[in-house]
């Protein structure tokens, strides 16, 4: 009778390969839009990277494909997190999650950016600025 060894990592790598041979439904990133308005789909009706200090700031997280994740986006202003909000989403085909920066204040002026995540793992980040006062 034949006997076969094998070694360490090629059954890790055979593992991976079955674990991974789900149902093959997951969410693939599409886009990111950065605004001040939305559609009644969720996605930005007005875009823009550049604000007033008392605008909506709006990102929506564009997705397609079918299945479940964890969006977050993390909003950051002068090197430090504003907010870090997640959601947890299930689709069935293209779909997007939208997120706004909301603050008790105006927004101070300045360079600000957020960075979106689709189950822990970075997608992208978008700059903007909100303006000084006229």
């Amino acid at each position: 009778m034949p006997t076969f060894k094998l070694h360490l990592p090629v059954m890790l790598l055979v593992a991976g390969l079955v674990v991974g041979c789900g149902s093959g439904e997951h969410l693939t990133f599409s886009a990111i839009q950065l605004g001040r308005s939305l559609n009644a789909d969720n996605t930005v009706g007005n875009f823009t990277t550049s604000f007033k200090s008392g605008d909506p700031v709006y990102v929506s997280v564009v997705t397609t494909g079918a299945g479940s994740a964890t969006i977050g986006v993390r909003w950051m202003y002068a090197g430090r997190v504003v907010d870090e909000p997640k959601k947890k989403v299930s689709y069935r085909d293209v779909a997007a999650t939208e997120f706004h920066l909301q603050t008790a204040a105006k927004l101070p002026p300045g360079d600000y950016s957020v960075e979106v995540f689709i189950d822990g793992q970075s997608v992208g980040t978008r700059p903007f600025k909100i303006a000084k006062p006229d």
